[in-house]
C-alpha cells in the first residue's frame, strides 16, 4: 500500500498542479490598464478615481516603495461567454508568499464602492454568474507597492523600512490583467481533491479509511481527460462521492473554526498603511459573507473599526450590516491586541475600557472575550483586569512558539496575582493563520492536550499578520471538513460559542498560577528604547493630568479637558500594539511613536500645568505638587504643600580613589572607577554590595541571535561579557550631593550622576549613553549581599515572584524577564530594591561565594539598549536617558514607594495657598491608581486603587468634598451588583482589601 500511495500522490500533484488548477480559468481576454501614481501620501479615494491615468502594459515596472499607484482596469466580456460565470483576475505582481507582506489593493466601483481587496491568495473579482455577454467593464485599483521587508531567514538590513530611506525603485511587474470564464466545476474539483490529498496523507499507513480515499483518488483521475479537464470534472467529482459522504465518527475532536484575519496595528509597515490593510480586509470579508450563508468572521481591535468608520465609511456600512445579522463579529474588548507585559497598570485596565466601549456603543455588544492571539506572553496582573472590564475569558496561541518547555494544556483556568480565575483556551491548532490544510486540521486533534476530558477547540481561520482573511477555498474545505470520516469536525461558530461550548464540557479545568510566560522573544522588553521611554512617560503623565485636571474641576471649576484626554489614551494605547511598543517593527514606525509621544508630553504637560495653576492661585509661596500615591518631604499623596526642609550630604574623597557620601541614612562609597563598592546602611548596620563586587556596573554583551534579531535574545550571549570599568573622569557633582563618572567604550559614550540626596534612602543613577554599537546588549549590574530565593517584580495592579534559582527548565527559560517600577529582593526584615524610571527587561542570577562566610550574591541586572539591525537597522543608535535608584533596607512597601516617586518626580511652583488632595488613604499598602472625573461626564470623582504589598488590608477614604454616593464599579464605571457595599461615614468610606485586590469607586457629589 505504501508504494500505491506514493505513486498517487505523485500522480495527485502533477496532475492538479499542470492540468485541473489551470483548467479552474479554461478562456480569457485581456483587459485595458492604465494608471496614475499618487504623489508622496495615500490620497482619498475620490482623488484616486478623479484622477487621469496613463496607459501602462502588463509586464511593466510599477510602485515605489510605500507609493500608490490607481489603475483603472477597462474591458468588454465576450459575447461568446453569454451564461457563464466571469471573472476578472488581477495579478499586480504577487509572488506566492503569505498576503500582507508586498503589494496589496483594493477594488472599486467607478462609483466609489469597494469590491474587494487584491493580495496573492484573492485576485479573483466577480463579474457576473452568469454574464450575459458584452457588459462594459471598469475597476479601480487602489495598489499599494508596499516593499517585501521579510523574507523570513536570514533577516538582513534594509533600508526599505523607512519611507525616507527606502528610494524609488519600483518594486512590482504588473502580471496579469484579464477577463477569465470561471469554471466552478474544476473549482470543485480542486478542492475535492486537496481536501482528500490532504487527509489522506496524516491518517496511518494501515488505515482502511486511507486506503478508501487512495483508490477513489486514483478513480477520480482515471476519470479526468487531460486534454479536456473541463468537459470530464463532473464525472471526476462523481468518483469522490462516497468518501466525501461517509462522516465522521462520534469522538472526532470538534474544531469550531472562526474567519480571522489577524492584522498587526503596525509591524513592517506604518499605522497609516493598517487603515487601508484594514479597508481591504473587511471588504474581503463582508462580501465572503455574502456569498456563503455559514461563515462566520470575527475581528479584534476597536481601533482597527475606528479606523475603518473614521476612513472608509462606505466599508463601514457594509461592515455595520453584517454585524447586525451577526456574522462579522467583535472580538477581544481591547482598543488594540497589545503587549501585556509592559503596560502600566491603569493603561492595561483602559485597553479594556476604551474596547468593551467602542462595540457597545456602536454595536450594543458587550465583548466577554479578551482575545490575544499574537501577544508575546502574558502578566500574571491581567486575569483580574479581564474579570473587572466584566470579561470572563481568554484566548492566546503565541505560548505555543515557547522553545523549551511545552505548556501542558490547551483548555484552562489561569490564575492570577489576586486569585482570579480566567477560562482559558490554546489553540492546539497551533497558528492564528489556519487555512484549512489537512495537515492543520489532524494536527489540531493529536496536539489537544486535554483530550479524554474535552474534545472541542478552535481555530483562528484565515491569512494574517498582514491581513488578508478567510478565503473562499477555506470555507469550501470546511464544508467538506464538516462531518467526514478520519477528519476532526469543523463548524463556523463565534468566539462566544466556542467558549460557552468549552466550558460547559469543561467544568473542572486545570489550574496555571502566575505568568504565562513566553520562552521567546525576551528582546522586545528592550528593543527600541524610546518608544518604552515614551509609554511610561505618558502613562505617568495621564495620571498627572486626570488627577489635577480632576482635583481643579472639584474645587475651582477648571473644564476637564475630557475629550483631550480621551483622545491621548487611546493614541498612548494604540502605541501599546504588540509589536509597536516591544520594539519590533520598521524605523518608519519607531520614528513616528517619538514624534507622537513627544507631542503627547506636550499637550499633557500644558493640562498639567493649567491645573496646577487654578489650584494654587497667583502668589509667592513655593509649592509642591506631589503626584505619587505616596505622601513625600511633609507632601500629601495628590495635593501640594511648602516642601519639608530636611538635612544635607557630605561628600568626601576616599584614599584609594572616588568618594563618598553620606546622608546620615545611607553611606555610599563610589572608588576611582566610578562604581559603587560600597552601600552601607546605617541605621540596619547593613553592607548591600556584595563583598568584593561593584555595583553600578555597566556591562556589554554580543547580541546575535539565532533568528528574529528585535524580537530575541538567546541565552548564549551570556557567554562573553566585558566588563565596562574604565573611567574618562570621576569628579564630584556641582550640587555638592553627586559624583559624575565618564566613560567610552567602542564609539559610545556614557555619563552617570550618582545622587544621594538629603533624607533620602536610596542612591540615584542617572545614566545618559551616547549609543553607537551594533548587534550589543548593555546592561546595569546590582550585584547584591543578599540571600534570596525568589524576587518580586512588579507588575499590573501588584506584584509577581520569580525564583532566583534555576532548578527546573521551566526556571532557567526566565533568563530575561519584565517589571515595571521595582525589583525587590529580601531576607526576613531587610530588603533591597532596585527601581527605574523606564526600563522593563531584567535579569536576577545567585551565585554561593567561594568565601569563608558561604554568603550569597544576588545579581540584578537591569537591561538598557539593545542594537539589533532587523527590522530597524538604526534600532536605539544615538542619546538616551535612565534613571535608577538603589534603594537599601527596603521592605516591599519601600519598593512600591520608590517605584512611584521616580516616575512622578515633584512639580514646583508658586502660588498663594496649599492644595488639600481630592482623596486621601491612610492605608500606605492601598495605592491609587488613577484619580479622575466619570468618563459619562456627569462629574462624578473615580477612584481605582488595589492593595499593592501582597497582604490584607482596611483601608479608610476620606473624599475631600461632600460625598452624596458612593458605588462600587468594574472598570467602565458601572455598578457591580456583586460587589459589596463599602462602609460609609460621611465623606469617610473604609474599604477591606484582599491581597492585590483592584477596587474602582465612583463617588457621587453633594
Amino acid at each position: 500500500m505504501h508504494d500505491d500511495r506514493t505513486l498517487v500522490e505523485a500522480r495527485l500533484k502533477r496532475v492538479l498542479d499542470e492540468r485541473i488548477r489551470p483548467a479552474v480559468y479554461p478562456e480569457s481576454v485581456p483587459l485595458r490598464v492604465a494608471v496614475w501614481h499618487a504623489p508622496g501620501e495615500p490620497v482619498p479615494v475620490a482623488e484616486g478615481l478623479a484622477a487621469e491615468p496613463e496607459p501602462i502594459e502588463v509586464g511593466a515596472r510599477w510602485g515605489a516603495p510605500w507609493g500608490t499607484s490607481w489603475f483603472r482596469v477597462t474591458g468588454t466580456v465576450p459575447a461568446s461567454w453569454a451564461g457563464r460565470t466571469v471573472e476578472a483576475l488581477l495579478d499586480l505582481g504577487f509572488d506566492e508568499n503569505m498576503p500582507g507582506f508586498q503589494c496589496e489593493g483594493l477594488v472599486y466601483r467607478p462609483d466609489g464602492t469597494p469590491v474587494k481587496g487584491l493580495n496573492p491568495r484573492n485576485q479573483w473579482v466577480r463579474i457576473g454568474a452568469p454574464v450575459a455577454g458584452g457588459e462594459e467593464v471598469r475597476l479601480h485599483i487602489e495598489a499599494a507597492s508596499n516593499p517585501v521587508i521579510l523574507d523570513y531567514h536570514p533577516f538582513l538590513p534594509t533600508q526599505l523600512g523607512d519611507k525616507e530611506t527606502a528610494g524609488s525603485e519600483p518594486q512590482y511587474t504588473l502580471t496579469r490583467m484579464d477577463l477569465a470564464v470561471f469554471d466552478e466545476t474544476v473549482w470543485q474539483l480542486v478542492m475535492d481533491l486537496e481536501v482528500l490529498g490532504e487527509l489522506m496523507a496524516e491518517l496511518p499507513e494501515d488505515s482502511a479509511r486511507r486506503y478508501d480515499i487512495l483508490r477513489a483518488v486514483d478513480r477520480a483521475l482515471d476519470s479526468v481527460d487531460l486534454q479536456d479537464v473541463n468537459g470530464t470534472a463532473g464525472r471526476a467529482r462523481e468518483q469522490l462521492t462516497e468518501v466525501l459522504s461517509s462522516p465522521a465518527v462520534p469522538s472526532a475532536h470538534r474544531i469550531s473554526a472562526v474567519g480571522h484575519a489577524h492584522i498587526d496595528s503596525a509591524w513592517l509597515w506604518p499605522l497609516r498603511e493598517t487603515v487601508r490593510k484594514v479597508a481591504r480586509t473587511t471588504s474581503n470579508m463582508t462580501a465572503l459573507i455574502e456569498d456563503e450563508p455559514e461563515f462566520v468572521f470575527a475581528m479584534s481591535q476597536a481601533q482597527q473599526w475606528a479606523w475603518v468608520k473614521e476612513h472608509r465609511p462606505e466599508v463601514w456600512a457594509r461592515v455595520k450590516k453584517a454585524v447586525a445579522e451577526g456574522r462579522f463579529v467583535p472580538a477581544g474588548g481591547m482598543w488594540v491586541e497589545s503587549d501585556t507585559n509592559m503596560p502600566g497598570s491603569e493603561a492595561m485596565a483602559r485597553q479594556f475600557v476604551h474596547g468593551k466601549r467602542f462595540f457597545l456603543d456602536e454595536f450594543g455588544i458587550e465583548n466577554e472575550e479578551a482575545w490575544l492571539p499574537d501577544t508575546f506572553g502574558f502578566a500574571a496582573g491581567l486575569p483580574q483586569i479581564i474579570k473587572a472590564a466584566g470579561s470572563k475569558w481568554l484566548l492566546t496561541q503565541k505560548i505555543s512558539w515557547s522553545q523549551t518547555n511545552k505548556f501542558p494544556h490547551h483548555t484552562f483556568q489561569w490564575e492570577g496575582i489576586d486569585g482570579t480565575r480566567i477560562f482559558t483556551h490554546f489553540p492546539p491548532v497551533d497558528t492564528y493563520n489556519c487555512s484549512m490544510k489537512g495537515s492543520e486540521i489532524a494536527h489540531a486533534a493529536r496536539n489537544f492536550k486535554d483530550k479524554g476530558r474535552a474534545r472541542h477547540s478552535l481555530a483562528p481561520t484565515g491569512w494574517g499578520d498582514g491581513g488578508g482573511g478567510t478565503t473562499r477555498e477555506m470555507v469550501a474545505k470546511a464544508a467538506r471538513l464538516r462531518d467526514l470520516e478520519g477528519s476532526a469536525t469543523v463548524e463556523w461558530e463565534t468566539p462566544r460559542a466556542f467558549f460557552e461550548k468549552a466550558e460547559a464540557e469543561y467544568p473542572e479545568p486545570p489550574v496555571w498560577v502566575g505568568e504565562l510566560y513566553l520562552e521567546l522573544h525576551r528582546a522586545t522588553l528592550t528593543s527600541q528604547a524610546k518608544t518604552k521611554q515614551g509609554n511610561r512617560r505618558s502613562e505617568h503623565l495621564l495620571r498627572e493630568a486626570e488627577l489635577w485636571a480632576a482635583t481643579a474641576a472639584v474645587r475651582t471649576g477648571f473644564p476637564y479637558p475630557y475629550e483631550e484626554l480621551d483622545r491621548i489614551w487611546k493614541t498612548v494605547l494604540l502605541h501599546q500594539f504588540h509589536d509597536i511598543l516591544p520594539g519590533s517593527s520598521i524605523a518608519w514606525v519607531h520614528r513616528e511613536a517619538r514624534a507622537t509621544y513627544e507631542r503627547i508630553a506636550g499637550e499633557l504637560t500644558a493640562i498639567i500645568d493649567g491645573a496646577q495653576r487654578a489650584l494654587a492661585g497667583e502668589g509667592g509661596t513655593e509649592l509642591v505638587f506631589n503626584a505619587a500615591p505616596h505622601p513625600r518631604h511633609g507632601v500629601p499623596a495628590g495635593g501640594a504643600a511648602t516642601p519639608a526642609v530636611t538635612g544635607g550630604t557630605t561628600l568626601a574623597p576616599r584614599a584609594s580613589g572616588g568618594f563618598t557620601l553620606d546622608n546620615g541614612s545611607l553611606r555610599i562609597e563610589v572608588d576611582a572607577r566610578g562604581l559603587v563598592v560600597s552601600a552601607y546602611d546605617i541605621a540596619a548596620g547593613r553592607e548591600t554590595v556584595a563583598p568584593g563586587q561593584a555595583a553600578n556596573l555597566l556591562q556589554l554583551h554580543p547580541d546575535f541571535p539565532n533568528m528574529w534579531d528585535a524580537w530575541d535574545v538567546d541565552e548564549f550571549y551570556r557567554n562573553t561579557v566585558t566588563d565596562l570599568t574604565d573611567a574618562e573622569s570621576v569628579l564630584p557633582g556641582d550640587d555638592g550631593a553627586s559624583v559624575r563618572v565618564v566613560r567610552a567604550f567602542g564609539d559610545s559614550r556614557v555619563t552617570q550622576v550618582l545622587s544621594l540626596r538629603a533624607g533620602e534612602r536610596r542612591l540615584v543613577i542617572d545614566t545618559e549613553v551616547d549609543w553607537h554599537e551594533t548587534e550589543k546588549f548593555l546592561k546595569l549590574a546590582f550585584p547584591l549581599d543578599v540571600r534570596a530565593e525568589r524576587y518580586a517584580s512588579e507588575t499590573q495592579f501588584g506584584h509577581f515572584h520569580r525564583p532566583t534559582h534555576t532548578n527546573t527548565s521551566w526556571e532557567a527559560a526566565k533568563f530575561e524577564a519584565c517589571n515595571h517600577r521595582f525589583v525587590h529582593l529580601e531576607e526576613p526584615g531587610w530588603g533591597v530594591a532596585v527601581v527605574n524610571d523606564s526600563t522593563y527587561g531584567h535579569d536576577v542570577t545567585r551565585i554561593v561565594r567561594s568565601d569563608g562566610d558561604r554568603g550569597t550574591t544576588t545579581t540584578v541586572r537591569v537591561s538598557l539598549l539593545r542594537a539589533p539591525r532587523f527590522p530597524d537597522p538604526e534600532t536605539d543608535q544615538g542619546v538616551h536617558r535612565f534613571r535608577h535608584a538603589l534603594v537599601p533596607g527596603a521592605g516591599i512597601g519601600d519598593a512600591v514607594r520608590e517605584g512611584w516617586r521616580v516616575n512622578l518626580p515633584e512639580r514646583r511652583l508658586t502660588g498663594a495657598h496649599e492644595v488639600a488632595p481630592l482623596v486621601t488613604v491612610d492605608d500606605d499598602a492601598v495605592v491609587v491608581t488613577a484619580v479622575k472625573l466619570a468618563d459619562d461626564g456627569s462629574g462624578d470623582v473615580v477612584v481605582r486603587f488595589h492593595e499593592a504589598h501582597g497582604g490584607r488590608a482596611l483601608a479608610t477614604f476620606t473624599a475631600g468634598f461632600e460625598v452624596a454616593e458612593v458605588t462600587v464599579t468594574d472598570l467602565l464605571e458601572r455598578p457591580l451588583a456583586t460587589a459589596t457595599a463599602p462602609e460609609r461615614d460621611g465623606d469617610r468610606i473604609t474599604v477591606r482589601l484582599r491581597p492585590f485586590e483592584l477596587v474602582t469607586l465612583r463617588l457621587r457629589r453633594a
